[in-house]
């Protein structure tokens, strides 16, 4: 007889498997003890984090790589997303400053990119013992359960997230514009906080948990998946001027319709400023 060959999982059918990856990772680090004294220089912190990061990436590698022996890392790309074909944007500890500090704002991020576009993506929080999923035209869920956004429209009720990338001193001109939107909102918005990881904070949004999320600077690695999982939950997701988000954008904006015209009038009228 001739030799078959495994059929290829579709996307929809990745999701089991990215999150028992996903679960496995989150396991594997919260048995990490986390190193005491904090590191006190750029060389401690990064000796710290490889030596929790690589075998984690490790056991990713392991679970993944068979489900798509084609696809990319966008490690191995220096954080790049391919414009075509496919890759893995994985993050073992997303909120790794958090966790060096022993706090609890940390998650593991799996997503799954075709053509520059996130398709599949899990997010798993150990301390919480949550996970997101979303799988492109299946909609967004957690812990297997639709979620959905905020239906408030008085912003002076909304508790709003903002982030910033990894590095953002790198970018000085979404330093500047992180500080003028921040200006903007806080004299109108309930409260405005950093909740840690901007995946997490982002998967919260869409379930309603957070009103709205805003953040400037290009941040791949951390806002692919999770606009995949706010664009599943009916959130509008664009840069802070309005227009589709796409990878390589310099700002992002995750907002209920009821909120986000008021958010973008609001960040252009900061930027003429």
């Amino acid at each position: 007889m001739p030799e078959t060959t495994p059929a290829t999982p579709s996307d929809l059918d990745l999701i089991e498997p990215m999150k028992s990856a996903a679960h496995a990772v989150a396991e594997f680090v919260a048995a990490v003890p986390v190193a005491r004294p904090a590191a006190a220089t750029w060389t401690e912190f990064r000796e710290h984090f490889d030596a929790l990061d690589k075998p984690a990436m490790k056991l990713l590698r392991e679970r993944l790589s068979p489900l798509r022996p084609r696809a990319v890392w966008a490690e191995e790309l220096g954080g790049g997303i391919p414009d075509t074909g496919e890759a893995w944007v994985v993050d073992t500890v997303d909120g790794a400053v958090q966790f060096l500090q022993d706090l609890p704002q940390w998650s593991v991020s799996v997503t799954f990119v075709r053509d520059g576009r996130p398709v599949a993506t899990v997010l798993h929080s150990h301390v919480l013992g949550e996970t997101y999923t979303a799988v492109a035209g299946s909609g967004a869920r957690r812990d297997g359960l639709p979620v959905e956004p905020s239906a408030k429209t008085d912003l002076s009720l909304c508790l709003l997230g903002t982030s910033q990338p990894p590095a953002i001193a790198s970018q000085p001109r979404a330093v500047a514009e992180a500080g003028r939107s921040l200006s903007a909102v806080l004299p109108f918005a309930g409260a405005v906080r950093n909740l840690g990881p901007t995946s997490w904070q982002i998967a919260d949004t869409a379930a309603g948990r957070l009103d709205a999320f805003w953040e400037f600077g290009a941040d791949d690695g951390n806002l692919l998946g999770a606009a995949l999982v706010a664009t599943e939950a009916g959130l509008l997701v664009t840069d802070t001027e309005g227009r589709p988000w796409r990878a390589g954008a310099g700002s992002f904006l995750a907002a209920p319709a009821r909120l986000h015209g008021t958010l973008v009038a609001m960040f252009r009228e900061a930027a003429v400023g």
